[in-house]
């Protein structure tokens, strides 16, 4: 190979690495409603990557605003740095100020700072293994296991329970619901004894192409300093990422 050919393949495979790895943008909303009453809507804006054809999540920000483009109340910044499984986190719901943060502080060991209702403040570190998932991970957990769930199979995995400091065992399964015409329906529940009495299921319904397109049960957002809503978010995609999101 001559000089001129040799940088003739360099720059092909140069420019091959930057299609491959294309920065791309995903925006979405979710109306969400109690009994049907809309109690507030999120925004939501993610930026990443296409690499080998496949969506990557670099960053993620929620704005929670209330129904109908209101004053935001509350806001959420993950960064997926480390995992698109465990994404750290920083959320903020100033009428009640609360506040909680998770930290990857090594390579096996999440730092959690809760800060409740009631201005008490609780930390925690956490060790963790790949099994653990974190907050919007569990949405990447589905697609990186999109045959499998499409296919009627069952995905095993811990989610962390950042008030609590611990993560426990769940379970991805097939369901089903007559309050959503989605392509595919899962439901996520604990599989352990304990947790099953902490934690109710979610349900989750999501189109063909492996966007989620509804979400049924408790909501991360505050009604009283006591409860959370427990809702039906509607999800719709405002902005196309520049290739597929599931394999």
């Amino acid at each position: 190979m001559n000089i001129r050919s040799a940088v003739s393949a360099i720059t092909a495979s140069l420019v091959a690495c930057a299609v491959s790895a294309a920065e791309s943008e995903l925006r979405f909303i979710g109306k969400a409603s109690e009994d049907g009453t809309p109690v507030y809507e999120e925004r939501h804006r993610v930026l990443g990557e296409c690499s080998g054809g496949l969506w990557h999540p670099d960053r993620h920000s929620v704005d929670y605003q209330r129904p109908g483009g209101g004053d935001t109340f509350a806001t959420k910044e993950l960064n997926y740095q480390h995992s698109t499984l465990r994404p750290e986190v920083e959320f903020e719901q100033r009428d009640f100020d609360e506040t909680l943060s998770i930290k990857h502080v090594d390579d096996d060991t999440l730092r959690i700072r809760w800060q409740n209702p009631s201005g008490d403040v609780e930390n925690y570190d956490v060790p963790f293994d790949e099994t653990v998932v974190v907050d919007a991970g569990f949405d990447n957990l589905i697609r990186q296991n999109w045959n499998a769930v499409t296919a009627g199979q069952s995905v095993d995995f811990r989610f962390l329970g950042p008030t609590r400091g611990e993560h426990y065992g769940f379970v991805i399964e097939p369901a089903s619901t007559e309050r959503t015409n989605a392509a595919h329906i899962v439901r996520i529940r604990p599989s352990g004894f304990i947790a099953r009495f902490l934690v109710d299921p979610v349900t989750l319904g999501y189109n063909e192409s492996g966007v989620l397109t509804d979400y049924f049960g408790l909501s991360n957002i505050r009604k009283s300093r006591e409860d959370n809503y427990t809702v039906h978010i509607r999800y719709e995609v405002t902005r196309q990422a520049n290739c597929e999101l599931t394999p």
